[in-house]
C-alpha cells in the first residue's frame, strides 16, 4: 500500500505495521503461510461475493437530500444542486451508482473511503471524485488540525496538480470505518488476514492436487539400487501425474513396488475446511451465508428473516456513516439546521407481496397512511386529490377513551329535544 511511506514499494510482499500514518494495518504473511493484500482477498470468491453484495447494495438503495419545512414536514429538496450530485451524478464521468460502489467497496477494503470536493467560488460543491486509499495518508500539522496527503498517479481525474497533494478536510469526503481512533478506520481484511489467509491455502492446495497430485501416488520402491532414481520418476509422473492421467491403470517392472502414502481430501477434511472458510469470510463482513450460495442452514422460513437482519444489522450501520459523513462535510453550517441526506431502506424491507399488502391496509384503516402515500411506495401513479387520492380515513368505531360514549349522549340530546318540541307545538299541528 502506497499509503505508508515506503513501507510497501513491493505490492506483492507487504509488511506488518503498527505505526507510521493514522492507520495500524496488519497486512501481510498469514499464519497459513500466504500473502494477504486487498487485492489477493478479492482473489476469493467469498471475499468478492461479500464485498460486491455490500457495495451494490449501498449503491442501489435510492439517496435523497429532503428539508425541512417550517411545519415540520420534509419534502425532497430537488432545487439543491447537492440533490443532483448524490441522486444521479456526482460528475460528469460517473454515476451516482457507480459513485457510491467504488467507494463502498473502497471502505469494504481498506477501511476508509475518499472523495475530492470540487466547490465554485461560492463554495458550493459541484463535484465529487473518488481517491484511491492506498495513496491517501491522513495526519495532524504541528498547531493539531487534521490534513490528507494524496499521492496522484495518471489514472486520477485531473482535479489536482503535482506528485503529492495536500488537502483540507474542506475538501475530502472521508468516511471512515470501525478504527482505533475514531477518525481513520482499519481495513477488515487486514485484521482478518489469518482467516483469509488460510482460506487462500485451501485453495491453492485443492488447484495443485488436481494439478500435481499423481493417481496413485505414494512411494516406488525397488529391490536394488537405482543408478538413475529421477529418470524413473519423471517417467512414472509423465504417465500418472496430473487430473488427465487419473486413474489409469499402473504397470510395474523390475521389482517395482507402489505404496500410496497420500490421503484423500475428504479424509484430510479438505472440502470441510473450504466450506467453514466461507463462513468465516461471510462472519467478517456480516453477510448471511445464503447470499454468498451457502444455503445449507436456510430454509424458505427463515431466508426472509435473515434478509430482514441483514438490512438491520448490517446494512444499517455502513449508511448511517454514509449520511453523516455526508451531512458533514458537504453541507454548510447554516445547511444543516434545515437540510438532512437518507438513504431509502423502505424497499429492502417491505417483505412479500402479502404481507405488503396486509400492512397497507392496517396504515390505511387507521389513518395515518393515504392512498397516494401506499400508491408512491408500490411505484403507481398518483390518484389526484380532487378524487381522494390524499385523505386520510379511520375507522368510525375507533375513537379516543375519553370520548367513549359521546356518540350515545349526542343520541340521548337528539331525542330530548325532539320530545321537547313535541310538548311545545300546539294541538293538531
Amino acid at each position: 500500500m502506497g499509503i505508508l511511506s515506503g513501507l510497501f514499494r513491493s505490492r506483492d510482499k507487504p509488511k506488518n505495521s503498527t505505526s507510521g500514518s493514522s492507520y495500524r494495518f496488519f497486512y501481510g504473511q498469514s499464519s497459513a503461510g500466504k500473502c494477504v493484500t486487498e487485492r489477493s482477498a478479492m482473489q476469493m470468491t467469498a471475499v468478492y461475493a461479500c464485498v460486491r453484495i455490500l457495495s451494490e447494495a449501498v449503491a442501489g438503495l435510492p439517496l435523497h437530500l429532503y428539508r425541512y419545512n417550517s411545519d415540520g414536514s420534509k419534502e425532497k429538496a430537488l432545487e439543491h444542486p447537492l440533490y443532483f450530485l448524490l441522486h444521479d451524478e456526482p460528475n460528469p464521468e460517473m454515476t451516482s451508482f457507480a459513485f457510491r460502489e467504488t467507494l463502498m467497496t473502497h471502505l469494504l477494503l481498506w477501511g476508509n473511503a475518499y472523495a475530492q470536493i470540487i466547490r465554485n467560488g461560492k463554495g458550493d460543491v459541484v463535484a465529487l471524485y473518488p481517491l484511491m486509499p492506498n495513496r491517501m495518508t491522513v495526519n495532524r500539522d504541528k498547531s493539531g488540525n487534521l490534513y490528507y496527503q494524496y499521492n496522484t498517479s495518471s489514472d486520477d481525474a485531473r482535479t489536482m496538480k503535482g506528485a503529492t497533494v495536500r488537502l483540507s478536510p474542506y475538501e475530502v469526503l472521508h468516511i471512515a470505518g470501525l478504527g482505533f481512533d475514531g477518525l481513520v478506520g482499519y481495513s477488515p481484511i487486514a485484521m482478518a488476514k489469518n482467516a483469509i489467509g488460510l482460506a487462500i491455502a485451501a485453495e491453492e492446495y485443492g488447484s495443485k492436487f488436481y494439478a500435481n497430485g499423481a493417481s496413485p501416488s505414494g512411494v516406488l520402491e525397488h529391490p536394488g539400487t537405482l543408478k538413475d532414481p529421477s529418470k524413473v520418476r519423471d517417467s512414472w509422473n509423465a504417465a500418472f501425474a496430473g487430473s488427465g492421467n487419473s486413474h489409469r491403470v499402473a504397470v510395474l517392472e523390475e521389482g517395482l513396488k507402489y505404496t500410496p502414502i497420500s490421503i484423500s481430501p475428504n479424509e484430510a477434511q479438505f472440502l470441510e475446511t473450504r466450506k467453514f472458510q466461507i463462513d468465516e469470510i461471510a462472519r467478517i463482513f456480516r453477510v448471511p451465508p445464503h447470499m454468498v450460495g451457502d444455503l445449507e442452514k436456510s430454509s424458505f422460513s427463515n431466508i426472509e428473516q435473515q434478509s430482514l437482519e441483514f438490512v438491520k444489522y448490517t446494512l444499517e450501520p455502513w449508511i448511517v456513516r454514509w449520511e453523516q459523513s455526508i451531512f458533514r462535510s458537504l453541507l454548510s453550517r447554516n445547511e444543516k439546521s434545515s437540510y438532512f441526506v437518507k438513504f431509502n431502506v423502505d424497499g429492502l424491507l417491505r417483505g412479500d407481496y402479502a404481507s405488503r399488502m396486509s400492512g397497507y391496509a392496517t396504515a390505511r384503516q387507521n389513518g395515518w397512511m393515504s392512498a397516494n402515500d401506499i400508491r408512491e411506495l408500490e411505484n403507481l401513479d398518483r390518484i389526484p386529490t380532487e378524487k381522494g387520492g390524499d385523505l386520510y380515513l379511520v375507522n368510525g368505531n375507533m375513537l379516543p377513551l375519553n370520548n367513549a360514549g359521546a356518540f350515545a349522549n349526542i343520541n340521548n340530546k337528539e331525542e330530548e329535544n325532539e320530545e321537547i318540541l313535541e310538548m311545545d307545538e300546539p294541538d293538531g299541528k
